[in-house]
């Protein structure tokens, strides 16, 4: 049985992929990327013996952190990552949410920015850090060795790669981030994008039109 599992709970008009990570040894969960429809979340987390333990950030986009704040007070823990850099996103939450129609979203801050080679816990397990800036400059992916499992919001998609035309992005920063952090993980990586399905790092160096 594999140490950690997870469940996909897509979020908002944007299908983002909440990740519902779940530890088998202690049943901790976190839960990765709430970006709206907190009650949905609430009703999938309920369904399942597991004690939330904290909220994961990738970076500040209203579709990955719309319900960060609710859902934090509503189960009292807290909110970790991305990287500070992303704190203008954060600064700016009313008005990501008038640009996309999402429901008002008043401004907030995680508890805690992470940074490269940081170690996040899910119960027993242990996810890396790695910044993968491009996408926005404080983007975060989070993964876990033993499994060869990455969550990687909106860094890699199944043949595509994260959108760079919003506010400080930078596409060649976002093609160094896939070329020297997350390639180097090994072809054998599965990744859970934030929007889509998943893939593995192998498929995409070798079909993604992007790395070519």
């Amino acid at each position: 049985m594999d140490s950690l599992t997870y469940q996909l709970i897509p979020v908002t008009a944007f299908t983002q992929n909440c990740s519902l990570v779940i530890c088998n040894k202690t049943m901790k969960a976190v839960l990765i990327d709430p970006g709206g429809d907190a009650q949905k979340i609430i009703h999938i987390v309920a369904q399942q013996p597991v004690q939330i333990e904290k909220i994961l950030l990738t970076h500040g986009h209203l579709d990955h952190v719309g319900a960060a704040n609710v859902l934090a007070e509503h189960y009292r823990v807290p909110m970790i990552g991305p990287h500070q850099d992303d704190r203008f996103l954060f600064d700016n939450l009313p008005e990501q949410s008038a640009m996309f129609g999402f429901p008002p979203c008043p401004v907030f801050y995680p508890d805690k920015w992470l940074a490269e080679g940081d170690y996040v816990s899910v119960g027993a397990c242990e996810f890396e850090v790695l910044h993968c800036p491009g996408h926005t400059p404080g983007h975060i992916v989070f993964y876990y060795a033993e499994q060869r499992l990455l969550f990687s919001g909106d860094v890699i998609f199944k043949g595509g790669v994260g959108r760079t035309d919003f506010p400080r992005g930078n596409a060649q920063h976002l093609i160094t981030s896939i070329e020297q952090k997350l390639l180097p993980l090994g072809d054998d990586v599965t990744f859970i994008p934030g929007h889509g399905p998943r893939s593995t790092l192998g498929h995409e160096r070798v079909t993604n039109p992007f790395l070519r």
